[in-house]
């Protein structure tokens, strides 16, 4: 396993490894025995970075989530683990009541949800502690000083470590850092979005963005990367949900002119080194010149496998360039 640093701060700041698993279906769909197997292996290889959310996964039954904080607290207990494994949360989606959804009638970010809501994680999870804690989705009722000053009262406290950000247009990722920094408070460190080898369209509507998605790492998002060094893009979905091996569960915004070429290159260099075009893309990320973190959920321990075999592939300069100039 290889290691990164997320976060400035010497009190806040954590090596985590570079790939990160998601344990969004632990709990619901994934059961316990599955996800017990496949973290005790992520571990085993060395990874320590773990990420979940206090919705996950609403969807499923219909209730309100917590199901995958409750499996990751239930595993720590069995384990014995300690500070050493990084878990990282979000806030803000829960549905208020059963049978609703963070489209109509999310939890929000105002500062009695997010000290309410980060307590329940802490007792979920069994952590005195949350090492990252995000703001999962937009809250435009709430001013952006309210939600800055209840995420910097946690920090204070010792509650909370590290404050990330996920699924928030960048210019208001930008107002919320710049307040912080007016007021002496931690701010988001670590940006949560949509990344992939792929290109999806960002202009395709959806029930909570009606002029388009504001999920995805977009040039704007990059290039906010490439001014502010201290930030890590932590990237969700990076396998497209086995869209590159069954390319019928790519979702609509992947009905992109460049999706043929770039696959046609991926399966390329795939060939050439003999990885599965998912190595490719994971080792894409990992060796690219910006801070990327890939975030990869699996549902056994062979998926789990092929994935952490993408930390060890190096692509070399020409392939690298060939994939990115694929469009």
């Amino acid at each position: 396993m290889k290691y990164r640093t997320i976060g400035s701060d010497p009190k806040t700041r954590r090596e985590v490894s570079v790939l990160s698993l998601g344990a969004m279906l632990f709990g619901s769909r994934t059961d316990e025995k599955t996800s017990f197997a496949v973290l005790d292996r992520y571990v085993e290889a060395g990874g320590n970075f773990i990420d979940t959310s206090d919705n996950y996964a609403f969807w499923i039954d219909g209730g309100q989530g917590g199901q995958s904080e409750e499996l990751l607290g239930r595993w720590r207990r069995s384990r014995g683990t300690g500070a050493e494994i990084v878990i990282a949360t979000k806030l803000g989606a829960r549905p208020l009541a059963p049978g609703t959804s963070y489209v109509d009638n999310a939890e929000g970010l105002s500062a009695k949800v997010i000290r309410e809501s980060a307590e329940r994680s802490r007792e979920r999870l069994g952590v005195e502690r949350l090492d990252l804690l995000y703001a999962h989705i937009e809250d435009r009722t709430v001013p952006p000083g309210e939600t800055v000053e209840a995420f910097g009262e946690l920090v204070a406290e010792g509650t909370v470590g590290l404050l990330g950000v996920s699924n928030h247009a960048m210019w208001r990722v930008e107002r919320a850092r710049a307040l912080a920094a007016a007021a002496g408070l931690p701010g988001y460190e670590v940006l949560q979005y949509h990344h992939s080898y792929l290109r999806p369209r960002t202009d395709v509507p959806n029930a909570l963005w009606a002029h388009g998605t504001l999920g995805v790492a977009t040039a704007e998002l990059l290039s906010y990367l490439e001014a502010e060094p201290d930030l890590t893009l932590v990237a969700y979905s990076p396998l497209l949900t086995g869209g590159y091996v069954r390319p019928e569960k790519l979702q609509r915004e992947y009905d992109h002119p460049g999706t043929p070429t770039r696959m046609k290159v991926l399966r390329e260099v795939a060939r050439e080194t003999g990885a599965t075009v998912n190595q490719v893309v994971l080792a894409w990320q990992l060796g690219g010149p910006l801070p990327i973190v890939p975030l990869a959920g699996v549902s056994s321990v062979a998926q789990l496998e092929e994935n952490l075999a993408a930390v060890d592939l190096e692509l070399t300069a020409e392939q690298r360039h060939r994939l990115d100039a694929a469009h």
